[in-house]
């Protein structure tokens, strides 16, 4: 039996250091941004378009003139995206050939048929804005706490849109996952090896 480890998780949460660590301690692959290149490379469309549509259940305006009437538009974007969405499901499937982590993709909806262990990460908003400051980079080091408060709940908003909308599932409901982990003040590289224990004696169990 393949060991699939899938990991939900709220932006900020620490949900993909996690990931990472969990896949070191288990000595498995670990895929996680390679996701959006493979699928980007299968569906024809840049790296940032596709992560946008993957991250947020976006329909993106740009591809439309202003002479398209709704029902054209919403024709054509649910045509992109349901295109990007069955890249990403071969993509995942392949990738679950070997025991692996894979972080985010709603891989643990994909891959439901193999039953992985299906991982969820969260926190409160002030241990996740703190995990943003810590992590940030570029224009991001710039915004203030309100900024980024309102940046994750954004993109949470775009995961759970995308969960229900493409997959009839509710997005952090603790009822679609195997585990949940609150990582609020939490060290994560103390966290990693409980949690992988807990993923062993389950696939012992299984």
């Amino acid at each position: 039996m393949k060991k699939n480890i899938t990991v939900g998780r709220e932006f900020g949460s620490g949900g993909r250091e996690i990931g990472k660590r969990l896949a070191e301690e288990l000595g498995v692959n670990y895929y996680d941004k390679e996701i959006i290149t493979r699928v980007a490379e299968k569906s024809d469309f840049s790296e940032g378009f596709v992560e946008k549509i993957i991250e947020d259940g976006a329909m993106q305006r740009n591809f439309l003139s202003f002479g398209h009437s709704f029902s054209e538009y919403r024709c054509a974007t649910t045509g992109i995206t349901e295109k990007i969405l069955r890249a990403q499901k071969e993509v995942i499937e392949s990738l679950a050939e070997t025991d692996c982590v894979i972080v985010g993709r709603c891989a643990d909806l994909i891959l439901s048929e193999k039953r992985p262990f299906r991982l969820f990460v969260y926190a409160d908003e002030q241990s996740k804005v703190k995990r943003c400051r810590l992590y940030a980079e570029g224009e991001e080091k710039n915004l203030s706490d309100k900024q980024l408060l309102k940046k994750i709940r954004a993109i949470d908003k775009g995961r759970k849109k995308l969960y229900g909308l493409f997959y009839g599932k509710e997005w952090g409901n603790r009822e679609n996952y195997d585990l949940c982990v609150n990582t609020s003040n939490a060290d994560i590289s103390s966290l990693a090896p409980c949690v992988a224990e807990y993923v062993r004696r389950w696939y012992e169990n299984k």
